[in-house]
């Protein structure tokens, strides 16, 4: 029979709390690097200049389909060692997630460019307005009301995704879960709470996210998925 006791866990609920503020703050950097970089492979994919395209297509795909976990690796261990410089896990886990979740954006970015009607496009072009200028003023505004929900999920993911970065010594919500289970002996509980958290912060992200695309679905706009 197991006995549950939660009292040494909650006595050093601050540490767990300090390392959520370190998940949130890696996971906030990732989306404010990954989501301009994500316009930008977005935009390189759909250039007309071939080798940009193909570039920035391997990119994606590259990044979109190998393991995040080894991604993490390399940055970590490997590119180091090419470039002769120090590799913190925190500024590891920045580069690893941003590059990592910019490539899935792209497919969201492109995707909500692509879904604007090519009418919008004509029209701008038909009053003067550059493609820069189309693209800024007529198109992005449209695209990116559509794209909300697909960003929301993909924060998620990304916000699940995080937890890896507990594998380079990271002070994550969940290095700090391992170091507390093996200083209370009471890795039972430990992690239930840590799966409480998780659930209550991803749970609320969800249903804001469900709440936005029924909104937007009422208000007759399309989402991109």
């Amino acid at each position: 029979m197991v006995e549950w006791n939660f009292l040494a866990v909650l006595s050093d609920i601050d540490l767990l709390l300090l390392g959520l503020g370190n998940t949130l703050v890696v996971t906030a950097l990732a989306l404010a690097f990954g989501i301009p970089l994500g316009l930008f492979l977005a935009l390189s994919r759909l250039s007309t200049i071939r080798p940009l395209s193909v570039g920035s297509a391997f990119i994606i795909e590259f990044f979109r389909t190998t393991p995040p976990l080894v991604q993490l690796f390399w940055f970590f261990f490997a590119l180091p060692i090419l470039i002769d410089v120090r590799m913190t896990p925190f500024i590891a886990a920045i580069v690893t997630f941003s590059i990592q979740s910019s490539a899935f954006f792209a497919e969201v970015f492109r995707g909500g460019i692509l879904s604007i009607d090519k009418g919008q496009w004509e029209g701008a072009k038909a009053i003067g307005m550059t493609y820069g200028q189309s693209l800024r003023r007529i198109v992005l505004p449209q695209a990116v009301k559509r794209m909300i929900p697909a960003f929301m999920e993909r924060s998620i993911e990304l916000l699940k995704t995080t937890t890896l970065v507990s594998t380079v010594a990271y002070a994550d919500l969940m290095f700090q879960a391992n170091d507390l289970a093996q200083k209370t002996f009471r890795p039972l509980e430990v992690y239930t709470v840590v799966a409480v958290i998780y659930f209550l912060l991803i749970f609320t992200f969800s249903q804001i996210s469900i709440a936005v695309e029924h909104r937007l679905a009422r208000s007759g706009e399309s989402t991109v998925r």
